[in-house]
């Protein structure tokens, strides 16, 4: 039985740049609701974003806010995920160095921007309608940083490679949207924050399938799901495999044997950190010149040696 729907909104509930739900879904979320199914709405947006689009049902539901930093039932904060200071003071500067990059810092209560781009200041106020401050220096804030985000109206295909080249060994950057690129806090994901709001309404997370979830049908044995499993429901789920060994398991074959141990959320996320930053430096390696190409009295010698 289906005891919960999370959904995303843009691309999902929200297409094409809209700001406003079609007015169907709230009739649907109380369909839901009469039948003690509860809705999760799960977004990288600001909380008090999400909590106005919501309005005609915005105390039934649970919200999923900053991509999984902040978790947020019947007005309780349930979890936060939270950026180092230092690293993202590091990010903030690193904006500095990106010349139409627009840096948009997320706290518990407000946004900040220290943007002096009028078109994106419009665009956050009037259009998205976050509850944003503009400062003079996103440095001077002292609340705890929940995600930073970057926006770049012009050239949004160059603004990921930028700030994961320098970050990616550190924290998670991924695009948001067409124009957008987010730090998401270590700490912190949709599906941790999922986990976090279950928990706390006592619902079981096998409710629910995650990329990876390890399911046991009545025979026993069981089964890996992956890009083709069901949304939710199915048999009891007693794991989920970490993101970074899935590349593992889909290359073994059938008569393979699998062995599994047992980690924290965290261990998975260190884990697959720390294959980013050794992958990046293979990938430095791969791409430094080689002194013998460069210098062709040097071939030249070598491929003499061959006809000696």
């Amino acid at each position: 039985m289906i005891k919960y729907i999370a959904s995303d909104l843009d691309g999902t509930l929200l297409h094409n740049g809209a700001q406003q739900l079609p007015e169907e879904i709230f009739d649907l979320i109380r369909a839901l609701k009469s039948r003690g199914i509860h809705f999760i709405a799960a977004s990288g947006r600001q909380y008090y974003n999400m909590y106005r689009m919501f309005e005609p049902v915005q105390n039934d539901i649970s919200y999923i806010a900053e991509n999984g930093s902040l978790c947020i039932h019947n007005h309780e904060i349930i979890s936060r995920g939270v950026i180092d200071r230092d690293l993202g003071l590091r990010i903030i500067e690193a904006s500095r160095q990106y010349d139409s990059c627009n840096c948009l810092v997320s706290c518990e209560d407000h946004c900040y921007t220290d943007s002096k781009d009028e078109h994106f200041i419009s665009h956050i106020l009037n259009t998205i309608k976050y509850d944003m401050i503009v400062v003079d220096d996103l440095k001077q804030i002292q609340k705890p940083f929940l995600k930073i985000a970057m926006c770049d109206f012009h050239t949004p295909d160059k603004l990921l490679p930028f700030f994961k080249n320098q970050f990616r060994s550190e924290i998670k950057v991924v695009t948001s949207g067409n124009i957008w690129v987010d730090f998401i806090a270590p700490n912190a994901n949709k599906g941790q924050a999922l986990s976090n709001l279950l928990s706390h309404l006592h619902l079981s997370a096998s409710d629910g399938i995650a990329f990876g979830s390890v399911q046991v049908p009545s025979h026993g044995k069981p089964i890996i799901l992956l890009s083709d499993r069901q949304t939710t429901g199915g048999y009891a789920k007693i794991a989920t495999v970490a993101s970074v060994d899935i590349p593992k398991v889909v290359q073994r074959k059938t008569d393979h044997k699998i062995h599994f141990r047992a980690i924290t959320v965290q261990e998975a996320q260190e884990l697959y950190l720390k294959e980013i930053k050794e992958l990046d430096a293979m990938r430095n390696i791969i791409h430094q010149p080689c002194k013998e190409v460069l210098d062709c009295r040097l071939v030249a010698k070598r491929l003499m040696k061959l006809f000696e």
